[in-house]
């Protein structure tokens, strides 16, 4: 595509969407027919309101081959915002879109805030969860006064459970089977 002549118009039946809208005979040498197909009117119509269609064949002459079709995309894109909002045009999409990334970077900022809060809530918790249970553990396993260590943990093969003897107020409830 160096070659400096604009890409093939495939499947054109008919004039492109510039020669329709200024009603003249579509050329192979048409410089817009690559760039506005005639099934799309409206974009080339649009374009022609803003900037003019011969500003728009002599702005597509000036610049490189390989960039004319992202100029012409432009142009199109610049001119619908402009119909779309006559005064600030595409400069009006991005404000409203750096507002948005704006509240968005915002609100993404306070819901971190939020995990770091839980994070730490969580740390203190476990943190408060150990002491408790090592104080448990000590209170336990202290040592009385004639040598004996009062627990309400019976130790069997290894692991231990609650022996409700040791707890005040505890009832020994009959086995559930016999």
């Amino acid at each position: 595509m160096a070659s400096g002549s604009p890409p093939p118009a495939a499947g054109v039946l008919g004039p492109c969407a510039a020669c329709k809208v200024l009603r003249r005979r579509c050329t192979d040498k048409c410089m817009l027919a690559p760039y506005f197909p005639p099934t799309d009117l409206r974009t080339f119509t649009n374009a022609h309101r803003v900037f003019g269609a011969g500003n728009i064949t002599k702005l597509l002459q000036e610049i490189p081959q390989w960039q004319r079709q992202d100029a012409a995309s432009s142009m199109a894109y610049e001119a619908n915002a402009r119909m779309r909002d006559p005064v600030y045009g595409c400069t009006g999409v991005v404000f409203q879109l750096q507002n948005q990334v704006s509240e968005l970077q915002a609100q993404l900022a306070r819901a971190q805030a939020a995990i770091a809060n839980l994070h730490a809530e969580n740390a203190n918790l476990s943190a408060l969860i150990c002491e408790r249970m090592s104080q448990a553990l000590q209170e336990t396993t202290a040592v009385t006064v004639d040598g004996t260590a009062p627990t309400p943990y019976v130790f069997q093969n290894d692991s231990f459970f609650l022996d409700g003897s040791s707890v005040p107020g505890y009832i020994r409830e009959p086995p559930l089977r016999t």
